[in-house]
């Protein structure tokens, strides 16, 4: 599915940017594009961002 249609991101690539250590909505902006135009997708990825690091804190 995707996570930023201005940029065609999908949620597999913002998932593989937060396993390859992104830890900020601009990192992954930075790296895939997403959020750079409307910015629409900036709460998923920083829901997306908060998950990934609860699923850390707990394993």
């Amino acid at each position: 599915m995707y996570v930023c249609v201005c940029q065609a991101v999908t949620e597999n690539e913002v998932h593989a940017c937060i396993a390859a250590g992104a830890s900020s909505a601009r990192e992954i902006r930075d790296s895939t594009g997403a959020g750079r135009d409307c910015a629409t997708c900036v709460r998923k990825i920083c829901a997306m961002l908060k998950r990934s690091k609860e699923l850390v804190a707990t394993a």
